[in-house]
């Protein structure tokens, strides 16, 4: 099956930079959201330990906050937003490199056929993303 340098770059090339770039947002924005209330309440604790003479209440919000804060971590090391974020990022980055370097015909792009070389390398880039996942996966449910 023979496709245009057009749809390739429409269906494949900018439709995975899009969604890394996406995901890659969305990661971060998350990664950030939780480890920024994890801050403020790691930093309440010391302060509400001051108050718990005058209100006994705060011997549960304090305790509250820890399971919080316990909680986010928890669901940070599951998710892996950080590391999604990262790897998403530089898979982003690492296509659009690719992407540039073909369309100004420099590096490896400067050749009689470039659109092969560009076909052969971001599939590789894909494809390598994807045994790096299916890994991770296989580590997760293994327990390791």
């Amino acid at each position: 099956m023979n496709i245009s340098e057009e749809i390739y770059f429409e269906e494949r090339l900018d439709f995975q930079i899009n969604w890394y770039d996406t995901r890659s947002q969305k990661s971060q924005r998350i990664y950030k959201m939780l480890k920024g209330v994890q801050i403020v309440l790691s930093a309440s604790i010391p302060l509400l330990v001051g108050f718990i003479v005058d209100y006994t209440i705060m011997v549960k919000v304090v305790g509250f906050f820890g399971i919080v804060i316990t909680a986010i971590e928890g669901w940070l090391g599951l998710s892996k937003h950080h590391e999604n974020w990262i790897e998403y990022r530089g898979i982003c980055e690492t296509l659009r490199h690719e992407k540039y370097m073909y369309l100004t015909r420099t590096g490896v792009y400067d050749t009689d056929a470039p659109f092969k070389y560009l076909v052969e390398r971001v599939e590789s880039i894909i494809s390598n993303e994807n045994v790096n996942w299916a890994n991770l996966i296989k580590k997760d449910e293994n327990g390791k």
